[in-house]
């Protein structure tokens, strides 16, 4: 339905240390290996569901998720569930953090480059998103965290550039933020990049 949403659920996934042996937590491969148990699929089904690795302390590890199926209860550690309603992606401004995986097509050999340095990243971000559904206010977009993340997948190694936006945005299409809501944005969202993190912000009025 244009303007709304279909039934999203958010959880919070808390590992404890105690845990991590048993999960072989090392990396982001493992990560998103824990994270899609919760999850078994289904024949011809497609993944429908994001996470962002919230990293954490000494003693336990957090993990945020968005989904459209409630997660199973996880073999290791704890998880809270809520549904997310309609109304909480019907305002007009956030405030939003979202790890992306920032890369470009090369018109010429139709290879994806990176996108790194600082001012190259913000200037990136700031024309990516009306294709998101919604703009950005530059003075306010900064750029927690930069580099790019390693792990090892069937001996192969992976190599992702990674970037952590945080601001405040402006909805200009609602559609399309919601889709960018329901399904993330840029690439590599499997492993844990393009969940918009969202919090409402309320208009000052004059």
């Amino acid at each position: 339905m244009a303007g709304g949403i279909r039934q999203m659920i958010a959880s919070i996934y808390k590992i404890r240390r105690e845990h991590w042996k048993a999960l072989g937590l090392k990396d982001l491969y493992s990560i998103h290996k824990a994270v899609y148990s919760l999850f078994p699929r289904k024949e011809n089904s497609q993944r429908d569901f994001l996470f962002a690795d919230k990293g954490g302390n000494f003693h336990e590890r957090i993990i945020l998720i968005v989904s459209k199926t409630p997660p199973i209860k996880p073999e290791f550690g704890e998880i809270e569930t809520k549904e997310i309603p309609d109304s909480f992606l019907q305002w007009n401004k956030y405030g939003f953090e979202v790890t992306i995986n920032p890369v470009k097509r090369d018109n010429a050999t139709g290879k994806l480059l990176a996108i790194r340095g600082k001012q190259q990243l913000l200037e990136w971000f700031i024309g990516k998103a009306p294709s998101f559904g919604f703009t950005v206010e530059p003075d306010c977009l900064q750029i927690n965290s930069a580099g790019v993340v390693q792990f090892e997948k069937n001996g192969v190694v992976c190599t992702y550039n990674s970037a952590t936006f945080i601001g405040k945005l402006t909805v200009s299409d609602r559609s399309k933020f919601i889709e960018s809501f329901e399904m993330g944005i840029g690439r590599a969202k499997g492993f844990g990049f393009g969940l918009m993190q969202l919090i409402p912000l309320q208009e000052q009025t004059l």
